[in-house]
């Protein structure tokens, strides 16, 4: 068995890589590719992050996947799903925004329709962030029914 020909073979495409890397590394960044938002440190499932925690960096590999947050007004008080390593970028799919009423707590039921506004006290079944669409009980009552978070906490409920 010899392996000759593949031995030179797989010589030359180690050399044709490495040289790619060396030229790829010694290349200055594009314009055009942007920026790319990374943590500073470790930032754990449910923590805010706030722009002491990212800073923003030059992108420098052009191979790099899409769907990363680039500026940091795209991450500024969301909320991530999983762990985020210092250095990385920061997927856009892992952040969520920050929860306006959380299940259990108790917030304020708001109907309003034809000039009359009623007012009650209720617990969400779910959490919720602005403009979702959640499921709460009236303390009072007991009744299961959906409403709009709004941004001051309460939910605006729908008529029925």
């Amino acid at each position: 068995m010899t392996f000759g020909p593949l031995s030179a073979l797989t010589r030359f495409s180690r050399l044709a890589f490495v040289l790619a890397g060396v030229l790829g590394a010694a290349a200055p960044a594009q314009a055009g590719q942007g920026t790319a938002v990374v943590p500073e440190r470790t930032i754990y499932p449910g923590e805010a992050i706030d722009a002491s925690l990212v800073r923003e960096v030059p992108v420098t590999n052009p191979n790099l996947a899409a769907g990363y947050a680039e500026v940091t007004a795209e991450v500024l008080g969301k909320v991530t799903t999983r762990t985020l390593l210092p250095g990385r970028t920061i997927p856009v799919g892992v952040l969520r925004d920050a929860w306006a009423v959380e299940r259990g707590a108790t917030v304020r039921l708001v109907f309003s329709g034809g000039g009359l506004t009623i007012t009650a006290e209720g617990t969400p079944l779910k959490n919720g962030a602005i403009g979702d669409f959640v499921p709460v009980r009236n303390i009072e009552s007991g009744v299961i029914i959906n409403g709009t978070v709004m941004d001051d906490g309460s939910i605006r409920v729908a008529s029925q």
